[in-house]
Order: structure tokens, then sequence, then C-alpha cells
């Protein structure tokens, strides 16, 4: 009798998660990190809306689970060449945050998201200042010297294009890059820790960015008033979307899906005859794809993915990255002052990254910081909107090169 009780408390024992929690501790780490992410993202509210759902979907996929069919993600799915066969066996095998993470996988979630940041991105200061696009393409400067610099590290050519893209300050093109280049590949890096480093470093914009700005420029210049922009007209706006979309399409291709998304939801907001579909796009498309988006990148967070060396190289070369970009958007701003007698605050291009609307609150935030009277937030938007389809151009040339 007494052998049967011992067998069946050894039976539940065996097949509890606290059985896998004790072989496995790392798992146990994993959560608890979870849970000073869902701190951050609660109560410090460092980007809530997607620090939780890769929080929670961190802590799902680091639950153990004694049998590999219970499991609610399957990391070993997405370290192997995608198929038919995969596929299908993804969609009957594969727990629920398996099939969710397929958006991510398939490149549509990402593009969802620019279709409802195209809905509520007004592009009229671009329009209005079109020199703030090379102030934008400028900013991507830190994309493509950190890939130098992680090639130099002996990374390969898919992880230097998925690390580098960090510095765009881009959460979606980040995850769109990295999906492509990591899963399937032979790498310790995938597409969940690429994002959580990109999503962390926007949350910290405030922080990184503005010693660079005060220490690339002088009182002065911080103190240099720029004239009102003009008004575009609204046969510019809808022209815009469709132009640039064209452009776009003809010498990148690969960056087509992303701007073409981001140019689609733009054209629905400018023309003024879809407003249930604005409506749509901006608030419930765009919740329905966030919660998706983060609770399936999250759960890619496994002990195996972030405990390791390689993730620590993430995060340093990802400041490093954004850190770039920021000083280049400056160092060109500074450039366009020089040129034009003294008529462009150099604070602006740092609002070249794709932190969209926070890089520019911070170039503002900076100049009034000087002078109260000095309103730059119209002249940064300009180069912030340029940085969103720089860093989705930017990321079209690196899957272009890579791919090649």
């Amino acid at each position: 009798m007494l052998q049967i009780l011992l067998d069946i408390l050894r039976g539940l024992w065996e097949t509890s998660g606290l059985c896998g929690l004790a072989e496995d501790p790392m798992k146990l780490v994993m959560i608890l990190v979870s849970f000073v992410l869902m701190y951050l993202a609660i109560v410090k509210e460092f980007e809530p809306l997607l620090l939780l759902p890769i929080s929670f979907g961190m802590f799902l996929s680091n639950l153990p689970a004694v049998l590999t069919e219970d499991a609610i993600f399957h990391a070993e799915y997405w370290n192997q060449p995608q198929s038919v066969d995969w596929f299908w066996q993804v969609i009957h095998d594969g727990g629920l945050l398996d099939k969710l993470y397929l958006g991510v996988k398939l490149q549509i979630y990402p593009c969802l998201i620019f279709l409802g940041i195209g809905t509520m991105t007004d592009f009229g200061p671009l329009i209005a200042n079109p020199k703030s696009f090379l102030l934008g393409a400028a900013a991507q400067g830190g994309i493509f010297f950190t890939f130098l610099a992680a090639a130099l590290m002996g990374m390969s050519a898919a992880e230097c294009g998925s690390i580098a893209i960090i510095g765009g300050a881009d959460g979606p093109t980040s995850i769109y890059v990295s999906s492509k280049l990591l899963d399937g590949a032979e790498s310790n890096l995938n597409t969940g820790t690429i994002a959580l480093a990109a999503y962390t470093y926007m949350a910290l914009v405030p922080v990184i960015q503005p010693p660079i700005m005060r220490a690339l420029t002088t009182k002065q210049e911080r103190a240099i008033k720029m004239p009102q922009l003009r008004t575009p007209s609204k046969t510019e706006k809808i022209i815009f979307p469709v132009v640039v979309t064209l452009v776009v399409a003809l010498l990148v291709p690969s960056a087509a899906s992303l701007v073409g998304m981001l140019m689609f939801g733009n054209i629905l907001k400018e023309s003024g005859v879809c407003s249930r579909l604005v409506d749509t796009a901006q608030n419930a498309l765009m919740n329905i794809v966030t919660i998706f988006l983060g609770v399936s990148v999250g759960a890619t967070c496994t002990a195996s993915n972030v405990a390791n060396w390689d993730f620590l190289k993430v995060l340093i070369l990802g400041i490093v990255a954004f850190s770039l970009g920021t000083a280049c958007g400056l160092l060109l701003a500074k450039l366009m002052n020089w040129l034009s007698g003294g008529k462009v605050n150099p604070l602006i291009g740092s609002a070249g990254v794709s932190a969209v609307p926070m890089a520019a609150r911070i170039s503002q935030k900076e100049g009034a910081k000087v002078d109260p009277t000095n309103f730059l937030l119209m002249h940064a938007m300009g180069p912030n909107v340029a940085g969103v389809i720089g860093s989705a151009v930017a990321a079209g040339v690196l899957l272009s090169v890579i791919a090649y």
C-alpha cells in the first residue's frame, strides 16, 4: 500500500511543472525576469503597450511543460528550415503562441503596424520642408556603422543586419528584418531578443538622446529659432504617399511592403473619405496587432535565447547603433546650419530616428531649456517622420544586400 502511494506521489511530481523547474532552473530565472519587465511596464510605464504583452509572453513560454505537446510555444520549431510540412506541423502540433508567431514569421504584424502608423502620421512638416528627408536619412547612419562593427566582431551577415536595424529606433522594422534573417538560421539570436532590445532603447530615448544632443551642440545653436513652416495643400498630402511608394518600390523593392502599408494608411487619412477605415486602423486593428505581436515576440525570449553572451552583444551594439544614429542626424543638421548661415537649429537632427513623436518632443524640450519661447516641435516632426521612411528603406537595403 505504501509503495502504491509513493508511486502515485512520484507520478504527480514527475508530471508537474515544479519538476520541470527543478530540472531547468533557468526557466525560473526567465520567469523572474518577466516579472521585472511587467513591473517596469505597469509601475514605471516603460512602453507599456508593448512591454507588458512581451513580458507576459515571456512568462507563458517559460512555464514548464512536461509533455512536449502541452507546451504553449515550441522554440525548436523556429530553428529549422521552413517548408510546407513545417507549416502544417506548426498548425497541427503547435501551441497557441506558435500559431500567433506565424504572424511575425510571415511578416504580417509589422506591416499592419505600419498601416496603423500611416493613419496617425502627418507628413505635412516633411512636405513643407523637404530638406528634412536628408536628416531622416542621415540618422540611419548608425545602422550601417553598426553593421560594420558587428561584422568586425565576427558575426554573420544575418546577425549584423538584425542588430544594426535597432539603430533605426523602430520596433516593427526591427521585427520585420530579424524575422526574415534570423528565423531558421544557425544563430543564438532571434526575433524576440532583437525586439526586446529595440523596444528597450525606444523606451529609453528620453535618457539616451539628451546627453548626446548637448555634447554635440553649443548653447547658441540650441537657441536658434526657425521660421514657421507653410501649410501644405490637401493635394500635396494626397500625392505624397503615392510618389514615395512609387520611388521606394522602384529603388528598393525589399522595402515596398513596409513603406507601401505606411503610405496606404496615410492616404486613407488624407483622402478624407475613409473615416471608418481610418478609425479601425488607428484603434481596433492597431490594438489587436499590438497584442498579438507583443505576446508572440515575448514567447521567443527563452533562457537559451537570452541568457548568453550573444544577447549581451545585442544590447551593447544596439545602444551603439541608436547613439550613432542620433549623432549622425545632429552632425548633418549642424552642417546644414553652417551652410544656411545659422538658420537651422541642429537639435532637429536628432529627431531623424524613427521614434515618433518622442524624438521630436525631446528636440522641442532641449530647445525650450535654453529659450522657453523657442518652438521646434513642428520643425523636428519633419525629420522624425522622414526617419520612419528612412528606417524602412534602410531595412530594404539590408535585406537586399544580405540576400544578394
